[in-house]
């Protein structure tokens, strides 16, 4: 075991972005290959760290502990189980694809790879905090990049859309807030400790943790986000950079339904228990309004933003299920969209780059001119759609299994929303692959080097846990187990 590993995790993105608003004016385009270097050797960590992990363990490893502020109980916890890696490692991936991705900015370049890396270590240190003042603080973190990348480098309505997501995200926050400080209260007022105080919550009484968990899950269901507190998503996709988007949908998302699953089953389990049920009718809703919603865009980053709301639904519903095969489809459905998600927006964004609009209808026939990018585009939204054999489909169908001895009606309903999703993919695909060539883009280049590079590996990712979803499941088999046990099933 190497000490300090998840340390260092958050700690290179952050000497990363440090360095990259270093380099100097005259050469800034080196701040470029300061990002790049600094979210390779994020992402080699975070791939030696999947290859050490022992799967057999369902307790925490590579555990960083430090005292911090100890008159206040709080400290310095790192640690990484099957729950927690799995993100970990898609969110090194997306970063360094992403920093690929943003080859071509040219407007503040220190400052947007700084903030970019800067964003990266906030992510992993959601993923990897055990304490619940440096969870909340990391979570806090994540939200100034953002906030900047998109009112600095995001589209026409940019300001919009930055204020809006902070307001939305910033309200969520100060409910987590009071959960965590009515439960540090509630718990004896001796430590904020995540391992140290699961047994002491574990034994409130059932209408305290119900209240605690509801203040934690108002946080959580904006930051995913589960309908009706989804409005700022669709706004936050459309302004923002292609890259950007990417680390949004990919792993910004998936802060909430983590935190469902860490700070539930076994931290607060009656409280869990009482809430699933409404978690598990806002899941089905956001399945469909989603699907139903994204059914009428014309623009290409808004039907992929809805189809967001959708995808991180089956995610809610397998997380309120309870049980083993839907958490576990809900944990691989996470991973999957964030694959496919991030595949979607950066080809969205190559499509822009060439036609510069994203209306659907201003397309059409782009597999005559540009075969490898269109055919791309249909291999990400069959995976959207739930091919068997790629990646959507193994979360989606376990999140349905799963759910169904609990949530019958629930299930049927989410299962039936498949051809609404295919409905609109089939018809996007229709109108911007197929059908006669626009004439305007009959000069359409064809995807690029760079677009490759930042594109393939996660259309080959979404290929392999489609046809091995053991890559997944071994790891996370362990960790799920508990919690199911901790619901007492």
């Amino acid at each position: 075991m190497i000490p300090g590993v998840l340390a260092a995790l958050i700690l290179i993105p952050l000497a990363g972005g440090i360095a990259s608003s270093l380099v100097p004016r005259r050469t800034e385009g080196r701040a470029r290959d300061v990002a790049l270097v600094s979210s390779g050797a994020t992402l080699g960590v975070a791939l030696w760290l999947w290859v050490a992990f022992d799967r057999s363990r369902e307790t925490m490893q590579f555990e960083f502990v430090r005292e911090w502020i100890p008159g206040l109980g709080t400290g310095i916890h790192l640690g990484v189980d099957g729950l927690s890696l799995p993100m970990v490692l898609l969110t090194a991936l997306l970063t360094f694809l992403a920093t690929i991705a943003s080859s071509k900015v040219s407007d503040q370049v220190r400052a947007y790879f700084s903030l970019l890396l800067i964003l990266e270590a906030g992510l992993i240190g959601v993923f990897l905090a055990l304490d619940l003042v440096l969870f909340y603080l990391f979570w806090e973190v994540v939200l100034i990049p953002m906030f900047f990348l998109i009112g600095i480098w995001g589209g026409e309505r940019r300001t919009y859309a930055s204020v809006k997501f902070f307001v939305y995200t910033l309200s969520g926050s100060l409910a987590m807030l009071a959960g965590i400080i009515a439960l540090f209260l509630s718990t004896g007022g001796k430590t904020f400790d995540l391992i140290a105080i699961a047994p002491a919550a574990a034994a409130l009484p059932v209408a305290t943790q119900t209240a605690i968990f509801a203040a934690f899950a108002v946080a959580l269901a904006v930051k995913i986000p589960i309908v009706p507190f989804h409005t700022w998503l669709p706004d936050a996709h459309v302004e923002a950079p292609t890259a950007v988007s990417v680390l949004l949908a990919g792993v910004l998302l998936k802060m909430g339904s983590y935190g469902f699953l860490r700070l539930g089953p076994q931290l607060l389990p009656e409280g869990f228990s009482q809430i699933a049920p409404t978690l598990a009718l806002l899941g089905v809703i956001s399945i469909v309004w989603g699907a139903a919603v994204a059914l009428r865009q014309t623009d290409l980053k808004r039907l992929v933003a809805y189809s967001s709301i959708s995808h991180m639904g089956y995610v809610m519903l397998g997380i309120a299920s309870g049980t083993a095969a839907g958490m576990m489809g809900a944990s691989i459905q996470m991973f999957s969209h964030g694959l496919i998600a991030g595949m979607s927006f950066l080809l969205v964004g190559a499509l822009y780059e060439r036609a510069h609009t994203r209306e659907i209808e201003a397309f059409g026939g782009i597999v005559k001119v540009a075969p490898v990018l269109a055919g791309t585009l249909v291999f990400a939204s069959f995976a959207s759609a739930g091919l068997p054999g790629l990646s959507g489909f193994v979360g989606e169908f376990l999140v349905i299994v799963g759910s169904f001895p609990v949530f019958a009606p629930h299930a049927v309903i989410a299962a039936a929303a498949v051809v609404i999703t295919c409905g609109y993919l089939l018809w996007m695909l229709r109108e911007v692959v197929f059908g006669p060539l626009n004439a305007q883009h009959a000069e359409m280049p064809e995807m690029t080097g760079t677009e490759a590079a930042s594109i393939l590996p996660l259309g080959a990712a979404c290929l392999a846990v489609g046809i091995f979803p053991q890559i997944l499941e071994g790891v996370m088999r362990s960790s799920l187990d508990a919690l199911v046990r901790a619901l007492g099933g």
